[in-house]
């Protein structure tokens, strides 16, 4: 009980900029064969200087994002390279998106501390990372048993409580909503209704539309019940999303 007091005090202390401390605190506590050197945590301060240069302003994600290790998420052959504002593969012909994606989906959602997020895609665990460390309640989905797993004992090890399911995330979770925000990881041929019938009023869903190659962000807000406004944002880049009411 004493080191669970322990690590809840010093995670407090890294959101609030003692990174170091909460880390190895952290790694300590589960022994797990993760290493977070200085070399990282400079790297990663690089990173969210690039992201503000970008227009990424949200503190609350650019705390994540500098605060979270990153190359744990990626196969150890990408570790050196896992700060460069870059996408790389990952198991089963997934990608872990670049930073600037993970912020600026991140940003869009306006997360605020408590909401319930649905996020569809698990992949690496990496957005499920950064929402939690938000102080959102994260419910992800994920269709690839294999990267369920793995980013289950991830999450578990840098004691980030995400609810994670295996499943068909274009199905949303009905049972659990409605939900505050949710957020697609990968290209939709179209907008599933079935999410945004998953929204509170007011809640914002935050997906990526198009075809094969492109799409455009869309953040949808939930006006009414049969009424939405959405803005686009040209220029991104997802692996399809696969399942009933996605990429066949």
């Amino acid at each position: 009980m004493n080191a669970i007091i322990m690590y809840t005090f010093q995670l407090l202390n890294i959101k609030h900029g003692n990174t170091v401390l909460c880390c190895h605190v952290l790694f300590d506590l589960f022994e797990a064969v993760i290493e977070d050197s200085f070399l990282h945590q400079g790297k990663r301060k690089k990173l969210t200087a690039l992201l503000r240069q970008k227009g990424i302003s949200d503190s609350g994600v650019l705390n994540a994002i500098g605060s979270i290790p990153r190359h744990c998420f990626m196969d150890s052959a990408f570790s050196e390279n896992a700060y460069e504002d870059k996408a790389f593969s990952i198991a089963e012909g997934q990608t872990i998106s670049q930073p600037y994606t993970v912020a600026f989906q991140s940003q869009l959602l306006r997360i605020r501390r408590g909401e319930k997020v649905l996020e569809i895609g698990t992949g690496s665990g990496y957005q499920s990372a950064v929402l939690c460390f938000m102080g959102a309640s994260v419910y992800s989905i994920e269709r690839h048993r294999k990267l369920h797993d793995s980013a289950k004992v991830l999450l578990h090890k840098l004691n980030l409580k995400a609810h994670l399911i295996y499943g068909d995330g274009t199905l949303g979770l009905n049972k659990i909503a409605p939900f505050d925000k949710i957020v697609v990881t990968a290209g939709a041929p179209i907008v599933p209704d079935v999410l945004v019938k998953q929204l509170k009023i007011g809640g914002l869903l935050v997906i990526p539309v198009g075809n094969s190659k492109e799409q455009r962000m869309l953040q949808i807000t939930r006006l009414g019940e049969n009424e939405t406004a959405t803005i686009a944002y040209d220029g991104f880049a997802f692996v399809p999303l696969i399942g009933e009411h996605g990429w066949k």
